[in-house]
C-alpha cells in the first residue's frame, strides 16, 4: 500500500509544470501569444463600437424613434468589452510569466465576467439586426416626418430628428421616400395632411438639384417627369451601415469570444498544474 501511495504522489509531482521545466515554458509562450492576440483583438473590437456609435451616416434618429436602439446599446457593451479583454491580457500575461496562482485566479474570474457581457453584445447585435426592416422605417416616417402636432415634448423631439434626418438623407443621397417617391401617394400621412397632390406630392428633397441647392425645375418635379426627381428610395441607404456595424459587432465578438475560450481553458490547465 505504501509502495503505491508512493507511486501515485511521483505521478502527481511529475504532471506538476514547475516553473524552470522546458515544457511549462513552451505552453507559457503559447498563453502569451494567446493573450497579445486577445488583447489586440479587444482594442480592434473597442475601436470598431466607437466608430458606430459615432454614428458617422447620423442615422440614429431614426432609431431613437422607435424606443429600440438595441444595437448601439450593444455597441456600447462592446467598447466596455474590449478595452477589458486587452487589461486583460495585459493581467494574464503578468501572471503567466511570474506563474502566480492568485494572479490568474483573478484572471480567469474577470475574464468569465468579461467573456458573459460580450456574448450579451454579439447576440443582442445579431438578434435586433433583423429589426431594421423598410415597414418600419417607412410607418415613422409616415407618422412623424414634417408632423407639427407632437403629442408631448418627447414627441416633438423625435418628430424633429426624424424630419431633420429624411431631408438630409434625400438630398445628400438622391433618393425618396423608404421604397421610393410613391410612398408619399400611397399611403396616409402627415405631409399628406398638410400638401394636397396639386401642390406637392412629395417633399421637395425629393427633386433634382442644382448647384446651389435649388429645385432645377419645381413643375416638373410635380409632375414626377423623368430626370427632374429623384425614383430610388433611402431604405438601402439607411440599412446598409446599420447592417454592417450590426454584423461587425456581433461576429467579431463571437470571434473574440471563439478565441478566448480556449485561451481561458489553457489558463485554467495551467493554474491548476502550477505548484504551490
Amino acid at each position: 500500500m505504501r509502495h503505491v501511495l508512493g507511486g501515485c504522489t511521483g505521478l502527481h509531482s511529475r504532471l506538476k509544470m514547475a516553473k524552470g521545466d522546458t515544457g511549462a515554458r513552451c505552453f507559457q509562450g503559447l498563453l502569451i501569444m494567446g493573450n497579445v492576440v486577445m488583447g489586440c483583438c479587444g482594442l480592434a473590437l473597442m475601436a470598431e463600437c466607437i466608430f458606430f456609435v459615432s454614428d458617422q451616416q447620423t442615422l440614429y434618429p431614426l432609431l431613437e424613434a422607435t424606443d429600440n436602439d438595441d444595437i448601439y446599446g450593444a455597441a456600447w457593451i462592446g467598447i466596455f468589452t474590449g478595452f477589458a479583454f486587452f487589461c486583460m491580457a495585459v493581467l494574464g500575461i503578468v501572471g503567466v510569466v511570474k506563474s502566480n496562482r492568485t494572479m490568474l485566479l483573478v484572471y480567469i474570474i474577470l475574464l468569465m465576467i468579461v467573456f458573459a457581457f460580450e456574448v450579451a453584445s454579439s447576440i443582442t447585435a445579431a438578434v435586433h439586426r433583423d429589426f431594421l426592416t423598410p415597414n418600419l422605417f417607412l410607418k415613422q416616417m409616415l407618422e412623424k416626418y414634417q408632423n407639427p402636432d407632437p403629442i408631448n415634448n418627447d414627441d416633438k423631439w423625435k418628430s424633429e430628428g426624424i424630419t431633420r434626418t429624411w431631408d438630409r438623407l434625400m438630398l445628400q443621397n438622391k433618393c425618396c421616400g423608404v421604397v421610393g417617391p410613391s410612398d408619399w401617394q400611397a399611403y396616409n400621412s402627415v405631409f399628406r395632411k398638410r400638401n394636397q397632390d396639386a401642390d406637392f406630392p412629395w417633399p421637395r428633397q425629393c427633386c433634382v438639384m442644382d448647384l446651389l441647392g435649388k429645385s432645377i425645375n419645381v413643375d416638373a418635379c410635380k409632375l414626377g417627369m423623368d430626370g427632374y426627381y429623384h425614383k430610388d428610395g433611402c431604405y438601402p441607404i439607411i440599412s446598409g451601415p446599420m447592417d454592417r456595424h450590426a454584423w461587425g459587432v456581433a461576429w467579431f465578438g463571437f470571434a473574440i469570444l471563439c478565441w478566448t475560450t480556449w485561451v481561458l481553458l489553457c489558463t485554467m490547465f495551467y493554474w491548476s498544474r502550477i505548484e504551490y
